[in-house]
């Protein structure tokens, strides 16, 4: 493993811990931490987003343009997590267990899908 992807790698999973802890913070009313909650979350996007702009500069290479190709990507990743999360919602919130593992599979599958639709199939 190359030094910028184990860099990436640990930057990346701090930031995602940052926000993951700060959502629960901030959306779980029995933790009454919402402006912490906030914060954490902040804090997470921001160290996300420096996690990317780091790894572009030790791998000397250029971010992605942002494009109308791009721009859909991102909404289509977007729409494909939150419908693992409504999945995962269903199971453990709503306690429907087949419909709420059949809807997280999909947005499982839809994260999957990202791959060729990045890289390509060649």
């Amino acid at each position: 493993m190359k030094k910028s992807n184990f860099i990436a790698l640990i930057l990346g999973t701090i930031s995602g811990v940052l926000f993951a802890l700060g959502m629960c913070m901030a959306l779980l009313p029995e933790w009454n931490a919402f402006t912490e909650g906030v914060i954490f979350g902040a804090v997470g996007i921001v160290l996300g987003l420096a996690t990317a702009l780091i790894w572009c500069k030790m791998e000397n290479k250029k971010l992605p343009k942002m494009n109308g190709k791009n721009i859909l990507r991102i909404i289509y990743a977007i729409i494909a997590a939150l419908v693992l999360g409504v999945g995962m919602c269903m199971c453990l919130v709503w306690q429907q267990i087949v419909w709420g593992t059949l809807v997280g599979l999909l947005g499982i599958i839809m994260l999957l899908a990202l791959i060729p639709m990045i890289k390509g199939i060649k």
